[in-house]
């Protein structure tokens, strides 16, 4: 009885002094909670069959990630206990004094933690069901579900998930305690709050040498990854860039600690201000000791910032292109002019006497003969797009096919050009709403869109021998650059590059590769386009079923089914790096948290010192906050200065799918997110400090 007692006393006190801990644990769990209940939440959002296997994606994919978060919240459980325990050294010091034995300190702590387990866990659920619900309307919102049947949920499954993960890690915490206290000895135990730790004064010389080298090896990592960046298109190129910032970061953080002292020492008016001096040899001392800590720190921030500005840029990018890249409902084509067998993906396919002489039709006309009432489309435009094999992308780059390559070895250069004449094309963009062209007899007009082959075509467009041999005639770019322009519909602009010709080009029906077809549906609401919709995309469509059993094949895309995937594909992605990056932030703060917290109460006797020589409680408020500002600035600053970069280089390979026009909205979402977590944590640990520095 006594124990529990004195445990549930320690207890108290503890939520007292060291709310950061608790803080740690409610959020952990509020988190936890709210992104397993999706599964839940899904049962009252009205969203199509599509948008509902989507959603069960992101709910498998949540629950692999969960794994992952619980491993990091688990660890950084640990490591917050670790620094609890150490803080109470002399506590434990006295306990064995009175005639306590380890194994009764064990039980005292053990009863600690499920103490402080038990209340974390009960307000972290409840924080954790509330906050699910604002969950459901983000996710309805995302999915432009249907809220009428919205109501209130609570998730047992996720609740019972959370308990046990919480659980093991509670265990895992209960063990370490047990293995730390049992190699405790009463001499050490007692003298704790005497012991500093070991600082190695360092050459500032050698320090300045590293820093120089630091720097500089970090901005030959920033070059690569954005200056160089078309040469990263493999893991082993991209990971040496990476190793980089990672022994910069180490390398800043180590040098910094032994020559910036010396340096703000020459700085005489600024060094013997105030309590400038007292606040400088702190940092100075914390940075000695943390080194590996604070890279560490300052690298889960720069992932922080970087995984939620890039995904929430994908999100925006893709939300406002999808309006512009599918402006009609329906897109279908077929291949044209089908041979008796013809390679696709290394295999050999063989064709029969019905589906080539399919290929020889309209694609309304194929409609039509498979039992497609014409009556639900609309605005229907049909057009043949042709191929030449003797025009490549190879034979597009001339001269420059060498310098391409080096660039982007990835790419099959021996692809055929497509080509589409300009009345045909002009049909297209007019149902499109998109700008129409004209050329005259012996022009050309590149169309291109998606990014990096965008730039590699107006490469070859700039030099003035730009013509091309196209069905045996030579024609000149109209213009040194690619134009804006597509034809088949998209989630971004992907469009790598479309050839349009005069209509007097002798292309010869040998050369078409497909014919392509446009049309809107014939509907006045959105329930009388889903009933369209399920003509061309459900199985028990008879239209579909006559395709099969005659079997025919045609390829298309709608817009509903574009809409939708793309919803769903920006959501997941948006909703994991939120959860990661949330999970980073807290693992990041915490441990700047209990290192400072801890470092106060080390340093209790220091203040005492300063308020003895003259100091008011307003210069050692404003003392202690300088330090805390500047311990938790220093990596958050090198973290941003490395996002700068990490973000640049995210967009690149996201190219076509992320724009950097939409960066700046994400940077200002995800300066709101880091600014109310990485801020509450460290004003918490303000007055936490100051709670425990203060005079008694």
């Amino acid at each position: 009885m006594m124990l529990f007692k004195l445990s549930f006393n320690n207890m108290k006190k503890s939520i007292k002094d060291y709310s950061i801990y608790f803080l740690t644990l409610v959020l952990g769990v509020a988190i936890f909670y709210m992104f397993n209940s999706l599964d839940s939440q899904q049962a009252m959002l009205q969203v199509s069959n599509s948008q509902k296997e989507i959603i069960k994606l992101m709910i498998v994919m949540l629950g692999y990630i969960s794994v992952f978060v619980a491993v990091v919240l688990g660890l950084l459980i640990v490591y917050a206990n670790n620094f609890l325990i150490n803080r109470r050294k002399k506590e434990f010091g006295i306990y064995m004094t009175l005639g306590m034995g380890k194994r009764q300190i064990s039980k005292i702590i053990l009863l600690e933690t499920v103490f402080v387990g038990i209340i974390s866990l009960a307000i972290g659920l409840v924080v954790g069901i509330f906050a699910s619900q604002l969950m459901s309307i983000l996710v309805a919102k995302m999915f432009e579900a249907d809220m009428s049947e919205f109501q209130f949920v609570f998730s047992s499954d996720s609740c019972i998930k959370t308990c046990i993960y919480f659980a093991v890690m509670y265990v895992a915490v209960m063990f370490f305690n047990t293995i730390s206290i049992s190699r405790y000895k009463l001499i050490n135990l007692l003298n704790a709050s005497k012991k500093n730790e070991k600082v190695k004064i360092k050459n500032p010389f050698i320090c300045v040498i590293i820093f120089i080298f630091a720097v500089t090896l970090l901005g030959y990592a920033y070059w690569k990854v954005t200056a160089d960046v078309n040469s990263m298109t493999t893991a082993d190129k991209i990971l040496p860039p990476i190793l980089m910032g990672i022994v910069s970061t180490i390398l800043i953080f180590w040098s910094l600690s032994g020559f910036i002292l010396q340096v703000v020492q020459k700085m005489r008016k600024t060094y013997l201000k105030g309590t400038n001096m007292f606040i400088l040899r702190q940092i100075n001392n914390k940075i000695n000791t943390m080194v590996v800590s604070m890279s560490v720190i300052c690298l889960m921030l720069f992932m922080t910032i970087s995984i939620l500005s890039s995904s929430l840029s994908l999100r925006n990018t893709m939300q406002r292109e999808l309006i512009e890249m599918t402006p009609v409902d329906l897109n279908l084509y077929k291949t044209a002019n089908l041979p008796e067998s013809y390679i696709k993906y290394g295999k050999e396919i063989k064709t029969t006497k019905e589906q080539r002489e399919d290929s020889k039709i309209t694609v309304q006309e194929t409609l039509k003969n498979n039992g497609l009432d014409m009556n639900v489309l609309k605005d229907i435009v049909e057009i043949s797009i042709y191929a030449d094999n003797n025009l490549t992308w190879e034979i597009f780059l001339k001269d420059r096919i060498q310098e391409i390559k080096a660039q982007f070895p990835a790419l099959s250069y021996n692809t055929a050009e497509q080509i589409v004449k300009i009345s045909d094309y002009n049909k297209i963009a007019s149902i499109y709403g998109i700008e129409q062209y004209e050329i005259k007899d012996d022009e050309y007009i590149i169309l291109c869109d998606f990014g990096s082959m965008k730039s590699v075509r107006n490469k070859v467009l700039e030099d003035s021998n730009n013509t091309l041999e196209i069905a045996g005639k030579q024609y000149k770019s109209k213009y040194n650059e690619c134009k804006s322009g597509f034809i088949l519909m998209s989630t971004s602009h992907t469009n790598t590059g479309i050839i349009l010709v005069p209509d007097n080009c002798p292309l010869k029906e040998n050369m078409k590769e497909m014919t392509f077809l446009v049309a809107n549906y014939n509907a006045n609401s959105d329930e009388e386009k889903e009933k369209i919709e399920e003509l061309f995309s459900s199985s028990d469509s008879g239209f579909v079923q006559n395709l099969s059993n005659n079997g025919l094949d045609i390829d298309g895309l709608t817009k509903i089914s574009i809409m939708e995937a793309s919803v769903g594909l920006a959501t997941i992605v948006t909703f994991i790096a939120i959860y990661l990056g949330i999970i980073f932030l807290i693992a990041s703060s915490a441990i700047l948290a209990l290192k400072q917290l801890t470092d106060a109460s080390d340093n209790k006797q220091r203040y005492t010192i300063l308020r003895k020589i003259g100091c008011d409680e307003k210069m050692i408020s404003k003392s202690l906050f300088s330090q805390i500002g500047i311990f938790f600035g220093l990596p958050l600053v090198l973290a941003i200065v490395h996002s700068i970069f990490g973000i640049q280089f995210a967009i690149s390979l996201m190219s076509g799918l992320a724009s950097k026009d939409d960066l700046l909205p994400s940077a200002i979402a995800t300066v709101i997110i880091i600014g109310i977590i990485y801020g509450t944590y460290f004003l918490a640990t303000y007055f936490g400090s100051k709670n425990i520095i203060k005079e008694e």
